[in-house]
């Protein structure tokens, strides 16, 4: 009940970016069953694009500006999609405890990294996953993206094709 709740958050920040034109990603950060900060995917639109902020990339530049402090262990991270290789990596590096996410990325998602494989940096990272939780509404959002005629943004894309058969 509890993921539900924090991920209808990240579900209507996905939806604002996809109005905005921009892939439909949402992030909230909670500690102790309060939203801390939140984040959007940024940077498909313009013909120069940012693969730098990701909505996690986002929520985690808040968290630093955030003018508390909180054991980043505590910290649940709730993402319409799971996280690529880059923001998994910055959310271990970040001490995050936990993420929870709706939809996979087949193409580029980082959390079957394994980790008891990699350097001690990563692979003792006590974190968290749990995925597939409100799967079907971050589906429908990045449907919806993936089916926009103006949209060049991994048009083509094993993650665009995977997404429009289902």
């Amino acid at each position: 009940m509890k993921n539900e709740k924090f991920m209808k958050k990240a579900l209507a920040l996905a939806e604002g970016a996809l109005e905005q034109g921009e892939f439909p990603v949402g992030c909230v950060m909670v500690h102790r069953d309060r939203i801390l900060v939140t984040g959007s995917r940024k940077g498909t639109v313009a013909d120069n694009r940012n693969e730098l902020d990701h909505a996690e990339m986002v929520a985690l530049r808040n968290l630093i500006e955030l003018k508390e402090t909180v054991d980043h262990n505590e910290v649940t991270v709730y993402c319409t999609m799971e996280p690529c290789l880059m923001c998994y990596a910055a959310l271990i590096l970040a001490g995050i405890g936990k993420i929870v996410y709706a939809y996979e990325d087949v193409m580029g998602g980082g959390s079957t990294c394994e980790l008891p494989r990699l350097t001690p940096l990563y692979k003792n990272s006590p974190i968290q996953l749990v995925g597939n939780v409100m799967r079907k509404e971050s589906l429908k959002l990045l449907k919806a993206f993936f089916s926009r005629p103006d949209n060049h943004y991994w048009r083509g894309s094993l993650l665009a094709e995977y997404t429009l058969d289902q």
